[in-house]
């Protein structure tokens, strides 16, 4: 039991120093933890987490197809690891991928907001269904423990066949549909991993891996609790595993000759390197383990097997996921903190599957530690002499103080820098330059937009159009520059200025002229700022005006141009693309600038996920400016 014990403190050491990055994150965002960024999105929890979990997690149906629909009874026992092993696999993915998009109070938009030409939307319905369906499997073990849902056990254990089917069903969907998504990368994905064959491919490898997975769980149990092994009994289960793993090689060699690939697969490089590595840990190691009988019964050649292929497919869907696309940013190397968080969630799978063997029937008998009996001796501490109780007890005392003391390590280790933050930075905004043509960069940061002003004028009405866009001018002008309201690039702007208006050296404006002296000075009881600038609304303007906190420059811009051009694309054909949004950001240099200056503010990066702020652009902006 002393390595039951061992194993467990373990892991509730990486589920404490997990706990700390992840609460971190929560809180202060992606970037506080993480080395994600704007040009990689996608980290290690997807790649490690998210991808591979759900293709190891198939051993729940393909385990229970194979008992219940191909009526192999002998592999009965294994039924309820399978189930359970498929049930915490995919609460682990989808747990990695709440942590990684935050925002868990959101996690039921799909349900509702339905995009159905979308990969992932398929996926995420299926993952849900799924859990669904794995919990109804599993549910009736606990039960068992009490007699008061007996009628639900009942009911549930008669329409298992149901589930089952049920089960195949959605994974066959989503397993397939994950390899669908990456059918979108065409131009990212290296060509070795790139085919079209992608959602087959990803299907069969999930089938192979699955039961090689379940008899990983069952050797860990037997190794961690000293189980008796059915070595010729597990030896059986993946001889299945042989020949799927030896039809998904065929698929993929095929896929590569018919495609021209063949000389690809030898050309000197790390990525032909990583493919031999990854088909030699999938395919290879595990077909000359399983199928050679005395390796394939022996508790050795099991290990070695399994875990290759366990290895493997994790490689492979890691590559495709991330390691073989086309790097757009920096390097991305995952910090310790995300390591933390991905190896924590793991450590909490196992540690409710151990509590679960433990705790449940997952047997023929229900296992029990011998210390834990009532004619057991109690087993003294040899240096202090203190009893803490029966093991069940005493294992809650050193567990707990385990946890708290990782916890506090890991938020000890968080950077105060990494969390530190000054909030969302005022932008002031520059008026657009130009004539007939302007050129609108609100922050000078090169990345701004052209809008052919004179045209608009010509083609929608010509001077009588001006009160599209123009709705509010400043005092004694004409069509004043949207910059005069909306003087904030990301934030919202005082439109009014309050205290400019009462400042002597402003408006020197009393409160009675605008507040009445018999009701609170409020904004509700002021006068209307018409009263005194009548010019203030030009005649006709189509936008009303019903608060002077003006929204941020980008908001106030795409609010006024995009809900036009998204009219306009759905009336001509030939203006089709008009809503989109390279109609209007190009990414050409603009013609103004001079190569140096591009070059200075092209190497302005975003290291974290944070709101839009550029590091040096208060001096890169003065040094334009003069």
């Amino acid at each position: 039991m002393k390595k039951v014990t061992a194993f467990k403190s373990v892991l509730w050491t990486i589920l404490g120093l997990a706990l700390a990055a992840g609460v971190t994150r929560m809180i202060f965002g992606l970037g506080a933890i993480t080395n994600q960024s704007d040009t990689t999105p996608w980290g290690l929890w997807k790649g490690f987490n998210v991808i591979p979990g759900i293709a190891l997690a198939a051993g729940g149906f393909v385990v229970t197809a194979i008992i219940y629909v191909m009526r192999k009874h002998e592999y009965y026992r294994y039924a309820k690891i399978a189930v359970l092993m498929a049930f915490l696999g995919y609460l682990s993915a989808a747990t990695a991928l709440v942590v990684e998009l935050g925002l868990p109070w959101m996690v039921w938009h799909p349900v509702v907001y339905w995009q159905h030409h979308s990969a992932l939307f398929e996926v995420a319905w299926c993952v849900m269904l799924y859990l669904v369906v794995l919990f109804l499997e599993f549910v009736p073990v606990p039960l068992e423990e009490t007699s008061r849902f007996a009628g639900v056990r009942r009911f549930l254990h008669k329409y298992k066949l149901i589930l089952v089917v049920l089960g195949i069903m959605i994974s066959t969907l989503h397993q397939s549909s994950l390899g669908t998504l990456f059918l979108i990368t065409p131009e990212k994905l290296h060509p070795l991993w790139y085919t079209n064959l992608l959602p087959v491919l990803f299907f069969v490898s999930a089938i192979a891996v699955g039961p090689l997975m379940v008899i990983l769980g069952v050797l860990t149990i037997s190794a961690v609790y000293e189980k008796p092994l059915e070595r010729e009994k597990l030896g059986k289960l993946a001889l299945f595993s042989v020949g799927v793993l030896a039809v998904y090689a065929l698929i993929r060699f095929i896929g590569l000759v018919a495609e021209g690939k063949l000389a690809t697969m030898f050309v000197s490089s790390w990525q032909t390197l990583f493919f031999w590595i990854e088909t030699a840990l999938f395919v290879i190691i595990p077909i000359l383990f399983l199928a050679v009988k005395q390796l394939r019964v022996s508790k050795a050649g099991l290990w070695v097997a399994t875990i290759s292929a366990v290895i493997g497919i994790g490689f492979n869907r890691a590559n495709i996921a991330g390691i073989m696309l086309v790097r757009t940013g920096e390097i991305y190397i995952p910090t310790i903190f995300e390591i933390f968080i991905s190896l924590g969630i793991i450590s909490a799978a196992v540690l409710v599957f151990l509590f679960c063997v433990e705790r449940f029937k997952m047997w023929e008998t229900k296992w029990t530690d011998p210390r834990d009996r009532e004619t057991a001796p109690p087993e003294f501490d040899r240096s202090s002499e203190a009893w803490l109780g029966s093991p069940r007890i005493s294992h809650r005392f050193t567990f707990s103080f385990i946890l708290i003391i990782s916890l506090a390590f890991g938020f000890a280790l968080i950077s105060n820098e990494r969390i530190h933050s000054e909030g969302i930075k005022e932008v002031p905004v520059k008026a657009a330059r130009g004539g007939d043509t302007l050129y609108v960069d609100g922050n000078h940061d090169t990345f701004g937009v052209y809008f052919a002003h004179e045209d608009h004028i010509q083609r929608e009405g010509k001077k009588e159009s001006c009160v599209i866009c123009h709705h509010m001018n400043l005092p004694m002008d004409e069509s004043s520059p949207c910059s005069a309201c909306h003087g904030n690039m990301y934030t919202e702007f005082d439109a009014f200025r309050h205290d400019w208006h009462s400042s002597p050296a402003g408006g020197n404006v009393g409160c009675m002229e605008c507040h009445p002296e018999d009701q609170p000075r409020l904004a509700e009881t002021a006068q209307s700022c018409e009263h005194c600038h009548k010019d203030l609304i030009p005649a006709g303007a189509e936008i009303e005006v019903d608060d002077y906190m003006a929204p941020s420059y980008t908001d106030a811009m795409h609010g006024v141009c995009v809900p036009c051009h998204e009219t306009r694309a759905k009336q001509k054909e030939e203006l089709k693309d008009l809503a989109l949004c390279t109609s209007c950001h190009g990414f050409d240099h603009p013609e103004y600038l001079n190569k140096e200056i591009e070059m200075a503010f092209r190497d302005t990066s975003f290291n974290h996920v944070v709101l839009p702020f550029v590091g040096d652009l208060d001096k890169n902006r003065e040094d334009m400016d003069d």
